[in-house]
């Protein structure tokens, strides 16, 4: 009997174990969003206000293209509060031809992305949230290694990782 009851709970914890892993699945509705967001923030590390805004532009594009009624619930749920946020954010960038203007903007823009990567499965990749202390902002990164969008040349890699999304 006792092997019995051990061998349910051992199977319950394993189609819990694979449930969970399931939602761990790359939103393929999303995905490209975050793609585009390292375009904006790779050209802000650049300092060209022109890609930036053409970037951003194509962001707002995009995320305009989303078929909302694609998405998996916990998905909309999640994007829904903020996609008209992530769409204001770009925008503004878009329509700012000033880079330190952008900059400012793309504090909001990556606070915002990150709740939406905190929530959504973006990246098989890990996602980096990095910090500038001197601007005290975030921006989220590909790669662990920094560059400043804040600064840009100025002090590139001024900054660290403060968190890993998985």
């Amino acid at each position: 009997m006792k092997k019995i009851l051990l061998t349910g709970i051992v199977l319950v914890a394993v189609f819990l174990q694979a449930g969970m892993a399931q939602d761990k699945t790359v939103s393929p509705q999303l995905s490209p969003l975050l793609s585009l967001y390292y375009n904006i923030k790779d050209a802000l590390v650049t300092g060209n206000a022109g890609t930036v805004a053409a970037k951003a532009d194509t962001f707002v594009q995009t995320a305009a293209q989303t078929d909302m009624s694609s998405l998996p619930p916990a998905v909309h749920n999640a994007y829904m509060p903020l996609a008209s946020k992530l769409t204001a954010d770009a925008k503004a960038m878009s329509d700012a031809k000033d880079i330190s203007k952008q900059r400012e903007l793309f504090k909001t823009f990556s606070d915002n992305f990150y709740q939406l990567a905190k929530a959504v499965p973006l990246s098989a990749q890990p996602v980096y949230q990095e910090y500038c202390p001197m601007k005290k902002a975030y921006w989220l990164s590909s790669s662990n290694a920094i560059k400043n969008p804040y600064y840009g040349s100025q002090m590139l890699t001024c900054g660290k990782v403060s968190d890993t999304i998985q």
